[in-house]
């Protein structure tokens, strides 16, 4: 289950944290095992709302979670493998999840591109000394992990990837399976626009901050391309029993793991 909340300049709108705990529950509830996250979604805030949610659960399912995007004190966002990715910021993160180790730890983006040996070097690092289990990366193309790899092994690699996002089938994917990398597809709805509840009311609608605003697919002329192709999942799913809601069933090619985000605890699968 992926949790990216606002308080940055890739907003989705207003955002309650009641309803964003209440989603995390309802979902593991109804068996979700692991939670991603990253420690810039919504400037550490994210990392909170998820640690409320488990609190005082008996079961707790994996943390993931993801470092090397900084910000300052005025919400400035920017790349950093230098200053991120060490022990102090670790124990922020540690401190914000209220756990003592974070299953998946993970590079968010390959940026600054010079410094992926340092950052990785500090990775496996950390992952030594116990304060993450696993490390993995995410938006890596192939050659960028090749470098990692000389360094230390990737549990895992979180690329784009959806029906209407297939770059990574070119490369990223094949490399992976070979290496046996695990893959986490994140996006697999495309930000909603694949569930079947988006509509041309919805998006003409979206909040002044959210970001889709600016994406071309969520504009004409390939917004009615994108949700033809979402009516013909429905279609498909139809005929095998299956709702678009249960997108792990009506899109069997998603490799290894998929991402979802829930909205809302009403909106039940």
């Amino acid at each position: 289950m992926g949790n990216w909340w606002r308080c940055w300049q890739w907003a989705w709108g207003p955002q309650d944290d009641h309803e964003s705990i209440g989603a995390i529950q309802e979902a593991l509830d109804h068996g979700i095992n692991w939670i991603d996250t990253a420690a810039v979604y919504g400037l550490g805030h994210s990392e909170q709302v998820v640690a409320q949610a488990l609190r005082g659960r008996r079961t707790r399912p994996y943390i993931f979670t993801k470092c090397e995007r900084v910000w300052d004190a005025k919400g400035n966002i920017a790349g950093s493998l230098k200053s991120c990715v060490n022990s102090a910021r670790v124990r922020s993160q540690l401190r914000r999840l209220k756990v003592d180790v974070i299953d998946l730890y993970q590079i968010h983006w390959p940026d600054p591109d010079s410094d992926i040996e340092e950052g990785w070097t500090e990775m496996a690092r950390l992952k030594e000394e116990g304060k993450v289990r696993y490390i993995g990366v995410s938006n890596f193309d192939v050659r960028q992990m090749e470098r990692a790899q000389r360094i230390a092994p990737i549990t895992s690699l979180q690329p784009r990837y959806s029906l209407i996002a297939r770059e990574a089938e070119s490369a990223v994917l094949p490399f992976a399976a070979k290496n046996r990398i695990g893959v986490i597809a994140y996006s697999p709805m495309y930000s909603g626009l694949l569930s079947g509840a988006m509509t041309r009311e919805r998006v003409a609608h979206f909040a002044p901050d959210d970001w889709r605003r600016r994406d071309p697919n969520f504009n004409e002329p390939l917004l009615s391309r994108n949700l033809q192709i979402a009516e013909l999942l429905r279609e498909i799913g139809a005929r095998h029993g299956f709702a678009l809601q249960f997108p792990g069933r009506v899109l069997p090619w998603l490799p290894g793991a998929a991402k979802f985000g829930i909205e809302r605890p009403r909106r039940k699968s």
